[in-house]
């Protein structure tokens, strides 16, 4: 590969290619700003216009695309609560609180920056592991996926703010909803109750939007005054402090992002597992917890950073193996096809330049939009200002419309307004809207998963395969750390 470096970085600057890289950026960033309008969508509508261009300048405009739709998504998600992507849905947690304390450009240039970083990180690895790629995709099967779920909703017990009895029950809720549709594993239907539309369960993307965006428009309709209850920090120092907040948060930004580029090489599991997982090991691994979900900058860095570099990590299967490592690289695949590239054990061997061409691609893109969302970041803020009986309207048509685009269905629509209302009585009575999410994301994994190893192995596949006992342990020890931690806080109170 390095004798193929060079050669590709200059492919990148030569000619038009630079261009197609900033116009695939620029588009894929503006429809990631839109509520329910993420990476497919943007690479299928983009898809037919390559058809005639030179295989370079296609893959370069598409990856361009792809590559900044997380941190697009996350600008919504900072600003009025509403993710523009589902994998950004985490970062409301603690982006849209320090908004409220208006702190929006604080929160966007920690967003920014991790972004960035974490796209490098996943690009690092994904240069170093390409030649041994093929082992670590063989390494995950069932059992793990399995595990991999059970950890993700352990974070309901991680995450759970005030009475855990209520995380649990929004938990159970959500997991009841991840059981609507078609058993993969029996064919047997559930809980349709004869909707054709529900065969496939709940859709994730409407979900999201109306458990966060449009209960937020109903909720702040009886508010007066703006979003933000401050004055906005629009000075450029703010922005910078939030850029600055990465390096001072470094060991978080760092395990966030190994668990993002480890979950983006699995294939099938989202940037959404992604986004919890990293904020939830965020929480549970850190000493003061008080701040998590009131506008700790953690609970910003975190999320971003393994959105970004899950998908250097999903680049890995989709170029070894042709197995898509997510929605977007499916898309790419599918271009990568077209244009007369067949990615697999070969694509080193006959065409290394196109993987290079992948990675700069990623990290230029990246490194783009992330100077670009701070440029503007300023002026964005100033949304904050404006008064709720102006903006939840705008919130509330724009979370239907980017719910009935992402598939073209009025009952997405439908779906969004009834997770709106539900999400709404969970705010009034202080009910878990994350322990809901979490559970519905990780629902269809762990049960299919689990149907899929019993039938393969028994109940010992769970637990005699090397990783899958490793993830079981840290799911315990995970669970286990808030008590370790209040013991020897009590020990050193006492000495």
């Amino acid at each position: 590969m390095l004798e193929l470096a060079w050669p590709a970085l200059v492919d990148i600057f030569d000619g038009n290619s630079i261009w197609f890289l900033l116009i695939g950026s620029l588009i894929g960033f503006v429809f990631a700003v839109l509520p329910g309008l993420s990476g497919p969508q943007v690479l299928a509508l983009l898809l037919p216009v390559t058809f005639t261009m030179p295989s370079n300048d296609a893959i370069i405009l598409l990856m361009g695309a792809a590559g900044v739709s997380a941190f697009g998504g996350s600008l919504t998600a900072i600003l009025i609560n509403a993710p523009g992507t589902a994998q950004s849905a985490a970062t409301v947690f603690d982006g849209y609180p320090l908004t409220r304390q208006g702190r929006a450009g604080y929160a966007i240039g920690a967003a920014a920056f991790s972004s960035l970083l974490g796209a490098i990180f996943g690009a690092v690895v994904l240069t170093l592991i390409l030649p041994l790629g093929r082992y670590v995709v063989l390494a995950f099967s069932y059992p793990e996926y399995f595990m991999l779920a059970v950890m993700g909703l352990a974070m309901i017990a991680v995450l759970s703010q005030g009475s855990p009895w209520k995380s649990i029950m929004a938990g159970g809720i959500g997991f009841t909803l991840a059981f609507i549709g078609i058993d993969t594993t029996t064919g047997a239907l559930r809980y349709t109750f004869g909707w054709d539309y529900l065969w496939d369960g709940i859709k994730l993307v409407p979900a999201i939007i109306g458990l966060f965006g449009i209960a937020e428009a109903l909720a702040i309709f009886g508010k007066p005054g703006a979003i933000s209850k401050e004055p906005p920090n629009t000075s450029l120092s703010g922005i910078f402090e939030g850029c600055m907040a990465v390096f001072g948060n470094f060991g978080v930004f760092l395990r966030s992002a190994t668990i993002g580029t480890i979950i983006g090489i699995i294939p099938g599991v989202g940037g959404a597992v992604a986004n919890f997982v990293s904020y939830g090991q965020t929480v549970a691994t850190a000493k003061d917890k008080s701040r998590f979900g009131k506008g700790d900058i953690r609970g910003v860095i975190a999320p971003e950073s393994a959105n970004n570099a899950k998908d250097g990590g999903s680049l890995v299967p989709t170029l070894i193996f042709g197995i898509p490592g997510s929605l977007e690289m499916a898309v790419l695949l599918g271009a990568l096809t077209l244009h007369g590239i067949n990615p697999g054990p070969r694509l080193m061997l006959d065409h290394g330049n196109i993987a290079l061409l992948l990675i700069y691609a990623l990290v230029l893109s990246n490194i783009f939009i992330a100077v670009f969302g701070v440029l503007i970041a300023k002026p964005l803020t100033h949304i904050t200002r404006i008064r709720t009986v102006f903006i939840a309207p705008v919130i509330m048509v724009l979370g239907l419309m980017g719910a009935y685009a992402t598939n073209g269905y009025i009952e997405d629509a439908i779906v969004a307004l009834a997770f709106g209302v539900i999400g709404y009585i969970m705010m009034r009575f202080d009910y878990s809207r994350i322990a809901l999410l979490i559970a519905l994301v990780l629902g269809t994994l762990l049960q299919n998963s689990f149907h899929q190893t019993n039938d393969l192995w028994g109940i010992a596949g769970f637990f005699n395969r090397p990783i899958s006992l490793t993830l079981f342990f840290i799911t315990v020890l995970m669970l286990a750390m808030p008590a370790i931690v209040n013991q020897v806080q009590k020990r050193h109170a006492r000495q």
